[in-house]
């Protein structure tokens, strides 16, 4: 009887975990996941400077391009928005568990997440580079076939992992967690590259000059729901209409000016 009880207990805990993750929501909040860590797209810094959002339960500050189109969200939407700081393994699971009601990190619809969640319309197109040790031998690369032997990885979870496959000859090395981990191990010369989005490239050779970016004359064959990032949402929600009307009244114009000031604002330690 005691064990049974013990389960009773376990079970309503479990449901009352359930209720305050989904039912017992703030409506006035928009809460929105990120990693935090993939400039110029999202970072972590110490303070408010230059637009910064409080990160929820830290005393750190989330900045960036996907911070400055989530602020522009919220505002349109007439909600607080709340960072949640969230590695980009549990995005997925953070939304479905209705964690956080948005993603906003940088991701592509591809055809395998949308299976799961929902799209927005996209808001940044970008193309793939590779980024390289400054002075390397991989310094002057200009096609795919320039990297046969080189050791090359990406962020584990992405499709920037699985076009390393269209390099001839590639030495391909085990997916990484996030961006910091790659620089570390590029400058380290644990890796001769890493797979990237052109404003990632920036980010990197424009924070350490130890690093260059590299973008191909003949490059790697993406489809277009790779290069464009999209807001993620759960299925079937509400707030998809209501942002695709935000987004559309953000200029292509205005979306390249908030990039460009997202990599002249990234912290240089990033």
């Amino acid at each position: 009887m005691r064990k049974n009880l013990l389960r009773a207990l376990a079970l309503a805990l479990a449901l009352m975990t359930v209720m305050t993750g989904c039912g017992n929501r703030d409506e006035g909040v928009f809460r929105v996941g990120m990693e935090a860590g993939y400039a110029p797209f999202n970072w972590t810094q110490l303070d408010d400077a230059n637009g910064a959002v409080p990160i929820e339960g830290t005393a750190e500050y989330a900045g960036g391009y996907d911070v400055e189109i989530a602020k522009r969200i919220a505002a349109g939407l007439g909600k607080e928005l709340v960072v949640v700081k969230t590695e980009w393994s549990g995005l997925e699971m953070a939304l479905t568990s209705g964690k956080i009601d948005a993603i906003i990190a940088g991701m592509s619809p591809t055809a395998d997440r949308a299976q799961r969640i929902d799209f927005t319309d996209s808001y940044y197109e970008s193309d793939l580079v590779l980024v390289v040790k400054n002075g390397g031998p991989y310094t002057n690369a200009t096609t795919l076939a320039d990297f046969a032997g080189a050791k090359v990885t990406a962020q584990m979870g992405t499709f920037h992992y699985t076009v390393i496959d269209q390099i001839p000859g590639v030495d391909k090395q085990p997916a990484m967690d996030d961006f910091p981990a790659m620089r570390v191990a590029l400058e380290a010369g644990m890796i001769d590259a890493y797979v990237s989005e052109r404003p990632e490239g920036v980010s990197a050779s424009a924070a350490n000059s130890s690093f260059k970016m590299i973008e191909l004359q003949d490059g790697f064959t993406t489809s277009p729901e790779d290069t464009v990032v999209a807001v993620g949402l759960r299925k079937g929600s509400e707030l998809r209409e209501k942002i695709n009307q935000i987004l559309a009244g953000i200029s292509q114009e205005e979306r390249l000016q908030i990039m460009d000031e997202a990599i002249k604002n990234q912290p240089t330690g990033e």
